[in-house]
């Protein structure tokens, strides 16, 4: 059984190259290298059709070591993080995030609600490969009687959390704010509206809030706002909010219509949290995709930047070695760390409408403020399964003869995908005819070269 771990846990189509058989055997890895026998693990899910066999595949490979169950059913990603923080237990998330329903994942949480650091991840991959090897892997024997683990529902957990993203307005209410929501038929159905209105909002359209197991992030959610945007106009709404399958990341709309990026959000709480001498540190941590506009726009505000790589445990990361408050990615994973361990879209919709009415400005108007974005062109480009970019010296000179030609007015980066056998390419500079015909060029050499 060779599995590696993606940027965010295990992925792949469900039943084919996520089986029940493997998911089981990850169940019982995850028992011995998270948890201790006797003790206990939380589970969730989103709304994918495959949730509840993954789920049930997963917690019967933890039983099976003895470790007891917490089944919170479908919570967003964020929440099953919260409850694990709260409990000081290891969590999982049966989900695939903005990926088409006929994937699933397998998300994992150390005590206290945090991805799992890389060499934590090495050790369950070995520990799954001593299971193939051997039924029963170098653990022993299994636990029988009443050492066996227990399953059990746990209905509490998605009104904590709802409590909890209440809570984190400080009082503070969203009366008199209209917005327009996009839950991808995913695990924010289970939130977005609730928290809203319990804070005073009204939320004048709701979008892709029935979900049947099939249709999540199906031309909907933060990967296609074109519903959101047109229902934001219609109702005339201070702002839209896109979340993705599992609602841990978000992406706004203007009253306008026009999509509000990560970057763009991130650059907006960075200037309101350092204005209330709440930025720790006057730092914010960004991924190497982060557009150069932000990083031009935090150093003409006296922010600095920390980069990471892409993924929001490396966010995390250099958040919690920092001592830093806010951190994210340009897809709308964005941490707001006194407040919780990973991305939560709903928190973050919730403190974007709170800024907007303090602040008693448009969207538009504050987003135009905060940074002025550098066009950038990103393309997905197949490559062979386990292809890597190491060693390929043809494409590298090819990398630098166009970074030679952009100069400082712009920025290329090429990485492997985490979840899928693709190269992601990603170029900025001046104008959007020269990233388009530079990014072209490197998709090229990628497909020629990899392909």
């Amino acid at each position: 059984m060779t599995v590696q771990f993606g940027t965010d846990g295990l992925r792949g189509v469900a039943n084919r190259e996520l089986t029940p058989e493997l998911v089981l055997a990850l169940g019982r890895a995850a028992a011995r290298v998270l948890a201790a026998r006797g003790g206990g693990f939380v589970v969730g899910r989103d709304t994918r059709r495959s949730g509840p066999m993954l789920q049930a595949a997963l917690s019967a490979g933890l039983a099976a070591e003895g470790v007891d169950v917490q089944d919170l059913g479908v919570l967003p990603t964020p929440g099953v993080a919260a409850v694990s923080a709260r409990r000081g237990l290891p969590a999982a998330v049966i989900s695939a995030s903005h990926n088409p329903f006929a994937d699933n994942g397998v998300k994992l949480f150390a005590p206290g609600g945090r991805k799992l650091a890389d060499d934590v991840e090495r050790h369950l991959e070995g520990e799954l490969a001593r299971l193939s090897s051997a039924p029963g892997g170098a653990a022993g024997a299994p636990p029988t009687g009443s050492g066996v683990g227990q399953l059990r529902p746990d209905p509490d957990a998605l009104g904590w959390y709802r409590d909890r993203l209440v809570a984190a307005l400080d009082g503070r209410r969203l009366d008199g704010m209209r917005v327009a929501i996009d839950c991808a038929n995913g695990a924010a159905v289970a939130t977005g509206a609730a928290v809203l209105g319990r804070l005073g909002a009204e939320v004048v359209a709701e979008l892709a809030v029935e979900p049947d197991g099939t249709n999540i992030n199906a031309g909907c959610g933060s990967t296609d706002p074109t519903s959101l945007q047109d229902a934001v106009r219609v109702g005339g709404a201070h702002a839209g909010l896109a979340f993705d399958g599992d609602a841990d990341r978000v992406i706004a709309v203007d009253e306008t219509g026009a999509v509000v990026d990560g970057d763009q959000l991130i650059a907006l709480f960075a200037a309101d949290l350092r204005a209330r001498g709440r930025l720790s540190g006057d730092t914010v941590v960004v991924t190497v995709m982060t557009n150069l506009g932000f990083r031009q726009a935090m150093q003409a505000s006296g922010v600095r930047v920390e980069e990471t790589r892409v993924g929001d445990r490396y966010v995390l990361e250099a958040l919690d070695q920092g001592g830093w408050s806010l951190g994210g990615e340009q897809s709308g994973h964005i941490i707001f760390r006194d407040l919780a361990t990973t991305g939560d879209g709903v928190l973050t919709g919730l403190l974007l409408l709170d800024l907007l009415r303090r602040r008693g400005r448009p969207l538009s108007e504050l987003a135009a403020g905060a940074m002025v974005r550098m066009p950038q062109v990103l393309r997905n480009v197949a490559v062979a399964d386990g292809q890597g970019l190491e060693g390929v010296e043809a494409l590298w000179a090819e990398v630098a003869s166009v970074e030679a030609e952009l100069g400082s007015g712009g920025r290329v980066l090429l990485r492997p995908s985490g979840t899928e056998p693709l190269v992601r390419v990603m170029v900025e500079a001046p104008t959007q005819a020269v990233a388009e015909a530079a990014a072209r060029r490197l998709a090229n050499a990628v497909s020629r070269l990899l392909g």
